[in-house]
């Protein structure tokens, strides 16, 4: 069997009178599920992001008024906890990507038992993310935050690097 495919545990006649009604409210509760994860989502990037801004206006702050050689092992090592923090911000918004994918595909199989697909329709008309004159996936603008942090916490590091070698 298709291990992609949604497993119907009994037909209609062998569950009874309440299969339908049933596979509406497991159908709700699907859709809210994949409602949770995209708030999830959206409450892990802003604590990333809050991270990564005051990372970044600390820096700037103590580069501002002070002799670069007191700070350097600090930007140091700020800047190396930095590429860590936006490397794990990276992963966590593919894994993101990835549940939700992966909940979208289960709710398209539930709207094939349903009498409207409108999941399935939305993704149609998007041209199933393959067109970005029809839609670009929120993923690859949003991945992109994390690598210009990134970057940013590098050119600290390299920066530090140098003044400690000259």
């Amino acid at each position: 069997m298709d291990r992609e495919r949604l497993i119907m545990r009994a037909s209609e006649e062998q569950y009874g009178e309440k299969f339908r009604d049933h596979c509406l409210e497991i159908y709700k509760i699907y859709v809210g599920t994949a409602d949770k994860i995209s708030e999830r989502r959206q409450t892990a990037n802003s604590f990333f992001l809050s991270i990564n801004t005051a990372i970044v206006g600390l820096v700037s702050y103590l580069q501002a008024g002070s002799n670069e050689k007191t700070f350097l092992g600090f930007y140091l090592l700020v800047s190396t906890a930095g590429m860590l923090i936006c490397y794990i911000w990276y992963r966590l918004i593919l894994s993101y990507k990835q549940i939700n994918s992966g909940k979208f595909k289960v709710i398209h199989q539930i709207e094939e038992q349903l009498p409207l697909s409108p999941y399935n329709a939305e993704w149609e008309m998007l041209g199933r993310g393959e067109d970005p004159k029809k839609y670009l996936p929120f993923t690859h603008i949003e991945i992109l935050v994390p690598w210009v942090f990134l970057g940013l916490h590098a050119v600290l590091f390299i920066k530090s690097i140098l003044y400690l070698n000259r």
